[in-house]
C-alpha cells in the first residue's frame, strides 16, 4: 500500500507540474507565482465531474456552455486544434457515432489549483455503427469495446467555464482495442 501511495504522490505532482505550465504557455519575469485557491479549484472539479458524468456520458451538448465557454480552444490527442464551442461539440458527437455507448463514469484522479484542473477519466464503449472515414466510405464495425485512460486538463476563466482544454488519451491503444489495428 505505501508504494501504491507513493506512486499517486509522484502522479499527482507531475499532473500538477504539467497543469501550472502546460506546453504553449511561457510563464514571463512579469507574471506573479500561481495562487492555489483550492475552493475554486473544488467548485471547478466538482463542475467537471457533472461534465463527464452527465452532459458528456449523456450527450447533452446544449449543456456543455456550463463548463465551456463559446470561444474554447481545445486541443486534442491527435494533434489537431478546434476553436469555439460548436466545433467542439462536432467532435465529441462524432465520437458518439461509431460507438454510441461511449462514457465516462469515473475520475479516479482530479487534481486543482485555482484556474487549473487536471483530471483522469476512463471512458469506455463499444465499436456497434459504422465508423465515417471523412471521404464518403466508412469502417464497418467490429463489436469490440474499448476502455482507456484519459486526461483533460484546463483552465477556467473569470466565468467559470473552461476556455482552453488539453485531452489526451492513447490512440495506439484505442485503435488497438476497438480492432482498427494489431
Amino acid at each position: 500500500m505505501k508504494t501504491n501511495s507513493i506512486a499517486r504522490r509522484l502522479v499527482a505532482t507531475l499532473l500538477i507540474a504539467t497543469c501550472v505550465v502546460p506546453i504553449g504557455y511561457t510563464v514571463t519575469a512579469t507574471e506573479q507565482p500561481l495562487e492555489c485557491n483550492e475552493s475554486l479549484a473544488s467548485v471547478h472539479l466538482a463542475t467537471f465531474d457533472d461534465l463527464d458524468f452527465n452532459v458528456f456520458t449523456g450527450q447533452k451538448w446544449d449543456e456543455l456552455d456550463r463548463s465551456h465557454a463559446a470561444d474554447i480552444i481545445v486541443h486534442w490527442p491527435d494533434g489537431h486544434i478546434t476553436e469555439g464551442i460548436d466545433a467542439h461539440i462536432q467532435d465529441l458527437a462524432n465520437m458518439f457515432v461509431y460507438a454510441p455507448d461511449t462514457r465516462i463514469d469515473v475520475h479516479p484522479i482530479k487534481i486543482g489549483c485555482g484556474e487549473w484542473t487536471a483530471v483522469n477519466g476512463i471512458m469506455e464503449g463499444t465499436f456497434t455503427q459504422p465508423m465515417p472515414t471523412g471521404d464518403g466510405n466508412s469502417i464497418p464495425p467490429t463489436g469490440k469495446a474499448f476502455k482507456i485512460s484519459m486526461v483533460t486538463m484546463g483552465h477556467w476563466n473569470e466565468d467559470g467555464v473552461i476556455d482552453e482544454e488539453w485531452l489526451f488519451w492513447d490512440n495506439l491503444t484505442f485503435m488497438k482495442q476497438m480492432g482498427l489495428m494489431d
